[in-house]
């Protein structure tokens, strides 16, 4: 199992990994993150630095809800992660998600690399629902994921393509794609 230093993190992604592993009992400065922990934490944080249309929500009080398409081990890690938290005033719902489901009343989806191959099929599918589609595949961008999660030197990173997000309606903070690997530009491929 691959584990990640907490310390060894920088900027905001850093201070969400410690105020994650801080809040969560067990967990003390300077302990190993299991991978899935870190990717968790990151899917969580995400919800605060992303703008869904007022149509994602059927009112005011609907919770977001985070989709997690065959990685159990990371859903119930974000089970445990949002349980009794808030994001902007609304709760977090983490929804395990089978091939074949409707995207209908998620906000982001988290495809685990053993379903890539259904990527470009899953964007199209999150551009007319309004999801955050994350993913964790090298031709995730390619494939119109908005954030691929990638192992970058034995620390969990991000790569973002707001115009996809954009594409599904979602807007992506600018201090967001400041702490991102990289950014891509509409024009690359």
């Amino acid at each position: 199992m691959r584990t990640f230093e907490v310390r060894s993190c920088a900027g905001m992604v850093g201070a969400w990994l410690l105020a994650a592993m801080l809040a969560a009992p067990g967990w003390a400065q300077g302990v190993s993150a299991p991978e899935r922990v870190v990717k968790a934490v990151f899917l969580y944080k995400f919800l605060n630095y992303a703008e869904w249309p007022a149509a994602a929500f059927p009112d005011v009080e609907a919770p977001y809800v985070i989709g997690v398409l065959n990685a159990d081990d990371v859903a119930q890690e974000l089970v445990q992660l949002a349980a009794d938290r808030v994001v902007d005033g609304r709760r977090v719902q983490v929804r395990r998600v089978k091939r074949g489901d409707s995207l209908a009343g998620l906000h982001l989806l988290f495809v685990a690399a053993a379903d890539s191959k259904d990527l470009a099929a899953l964007a199209r599918q999150a551009q007319a629902n309004a999801v955050l589609l994350v993913s964790e595949d090298p031709r995730a961008v390619r494939l119109q994921s908005a954030i691929n999660l990638v192992v970058d030197e034995g620390k969990v990173r991000f790569d973002v393509a707001p115009d996809i997000a954009e594409k599904a309606g979602v807007r992506l903070s600018s201090r967001l794609l400041g702490v991102a690997r990289s950014v891509r530009t509409p024009a690359e491929p």
